[in-house]
């Protein structure tokens, strides 16, 4: 089975979500690392605030929906999002992902693929996001 390494370095987080659902559905193993630093374009104010009415739909009686607060989680969740994870197919492809926040030992020496670049507009990475939620 193929496998797949991306470094999340500056990678904007719906375009990497988007390509790794795509290849988790071929059948590849996908391993993303570095998911402190990715990031979500727009204006940092609002994304936080979005993110933190996520978190407070939560109510004591119901217990869900939950939403992660740690960064390698966050990029999981909205991957997660883009697959047909209550059906089979995609509980086996989401399955085959793994998260890092830094880069893993094992994965030091492998080729992985660069999937962003610098940013022009505002942005806030995902480490960010998850220290004010």
């Amino acid at each position: 089975m193929d496998q797949i390494v991306i470094d999340a370095t500056n990678a904007t987080l719906g375009r990497l979500a988007s390509y790794t659902a795509k290849q988790l559905l071929l059948g590849k193993k996908v391993v993303i690392l570095n998911c402190n630093d990715a990031i979500i374009a727009g204006n940092p104010v609002s994304i936080i605030n979005d993110y933190k009415q996520k978190t407070a739909r939560r109510s004591s009686s119901i217990g869900g929906p939950f939403f992660p607060k740690s960064p390698e989680r966050i990029v999981k969740r909205a991957i997660r999002g883009m697959i047909p994870y209550h059906k089979g197919r995609g509980r086996a492809a989401f399955k085959n992902l793994r998260c890092y926040n830094t880069i893993s030992a094992e994965y030091q020496d492998e080729k992985k693929i660069l999937a962003g670049k610098e940013k022009k507009t505002k942005t806030i990475t995902i480490r960010e996001l998850s220290r004010r939620i």
